[in-house]
């Protein structure tokens, strides 16, 4: 692990579907997961987190779009962006291996102890579903919405990228 806090990003993503890519930064890449309602600080949701390929450490000052063929086209703009300490571990990866991942986040929106869980009860080999659940402590919000979070990080939107007839 590198002796400097790892960085994260939350990517909102209008491709097929509006939904939140969120990606840590685990041994040397973005370990990534497509959120489709989104994170949240509320300790009752349990967010389905589907990973999804792994991307380059440059892609976390991404925003614009991705053009039309390519995977994932659509806007992408930064929602969220700061750092994370993984928690209970000194090997990220390999708690992600075993299916289980606690962490604390310090972005502008998401704050305090989260966890990634990976789905039991599945067929065995998929592997790609995983829970992120927002950890009870002074952080928790109940009853909240992405919808009522704060602006985009960069204070971009996607109807700044693209005309709101393409996002709609």
């Amino acid at each position: 692990m590198p002796n400097r806090p790892l960085k994260f990003v939350v990517h909102e993503h209008k491709a097929t579907r509006l939904h939140y890519d969120f990606r840590l930064e685990i041994n040397g890449v973005l370990k990534s997961w497509a959120i489709p309602k989104g994170p949240s600080l509320d300790p009752a949701d349990k967010r389905l987190a589907v990973m999804v390929p792994d991307h380059v450490l440059e892609y976390i000052d991404f925003e614009g779009i991705i053009p039309e063929g390519s995977y994932g086209a659509g806007p992408v703009v930064v929602w969220d962006a700061g750092t994370f300490v993984p928690l209970d571990t000194d090997d990220p990866l390999k708690a992600l291996g075993a299916g289980k991942l606690s962490f604390e986040m310090k972005g502008e929106k998401l704050k305090g102890a989260f966890a990634l869980a990976l789905m039991k009860g599945l067929p065995k080999g998929t592997g790609k579903e995983w829970l992120l659940m927002k950890k009870k402590d002074g952080h928790a919000r109940k009853s909240y919405t992405i919808k009522t979070a704060l602006t985009p990080a960069k204070l971009k939107t996607l109807r700044e990228i693209v005309p709101p007839c393409e996002t709609e």
